[in-house]
């Protein structure tokens, strides 16, 4: 969305860039750290940081600054009134209970990937059951994984315009987080092409080690994809093609359903 100049309030963006300065690397930062990472000047980043902690969003040792739980009221909050998890919930739990796998929706936000809703974990049957507890590296409700190494992102990447998917691999690093993650841009653009192509994403151990993931596009009555839904489960199991297609279809079957709801 573009805005005037007018109407941009330069502070409050200096502040939300400042908050979203902590992640999972850098959970905690000094004043030239933050100022750093959000792009300004060590006098304004201090300011930033001493508000945010006066208002309750940031603790502090007088040193470092961390993040509170009071910023859990935004996601609280889009989770309790955005309208795409609430419809979606029922869908991912009844997949789960179906198969023991672990199910999850996700929305494309600049170089990553948002979880916004998805289903529990489920212990195997058994000792012979080929499917184990997973427990994935970051796999929660609102965490953010990279567009590049994931099958949800790839699904959401690859229904971009040519022109937006032009920016967007102009705009970022692709990141090596496992022997197997594809980092070559003309490489990513070939993946995307067959993903197009195809219609579903399978990605193998590129994001975390030992995890293997299956996607598909969540598409509005207009056609246009507003999501993706995965399983995310093993080798053992997502390596056999027989449990592969199964899978498959229950998702392609379940974005069909959700077509007219989203």
């Amino acid at each position: 969305m573009t805005i005037a100049k007018a109407d941009f309030i330069e502070g409050l963006a200096k502040g939300l860039s400042v908050l979203e300065s902590f992640d999972t690397e850098r959970q905690r930062l000094n004043v030239t750290l933050a100022a750093r990472r959000a792009g300004l000047s060590r006098a304004s980043a201090r300011r930033q940081l001493l508000t945010l902690t006066h208002l309750g969003y940031l603790e502090t040792d007088g040193s470092h600054y961390w993040l509170s739980a009071r910023v859990l009221r935004f996601s609280g909050s889009y989770l309790a009134s955005a309208r795409l998890p609430r419809l979606l919930q029922p869908t991912l739990n009844r997949l789960a209970a179906q198969t023991g796998e672990w199910f999850s929706a996700v929305v494309l936000d600049e170089h990553e990937v948002v979880i916004v809703a998805r289903s529990g974990f489920f212990e195997a049957a058994s000792a012979a059951d080929p499917r184990p507890l997973l427990r994935a590296y970051g796999l929660h409700l609102g965490a953010r994984l990279p567009a590049h190494a994931t099958s949800t992102g790839r699904v959401l990447l690859a229904a971009l315009e040519p022109a937006a998917l032009d920016r967007w691999l102009e705009a970022q690093a692709l990141s090596r987080l496992t022997p197997h993650t594809t980092t070559d841009p003309q490489a990513l653009r070939d993946l995307l092409d067959g993903v197009r192509r195809a219609d579903h994403c399978f990605a193998s151990e590129e994001h975390e080690a030992g995890v293997m993931a299956l996607a598909v596009p969540l598409r509005n009555m207009a056609g246009h994809t507003v999501a993706a839904l995965n399983v995310v489960s093993s080798p053992a199991r997502l390596q056999r093609a027989a449990a592969r297609r199964s899978l498959l279809a229950l998702l392609s079957d379940a974005a069909v359903e959700l077509r007219g709801t989203v």
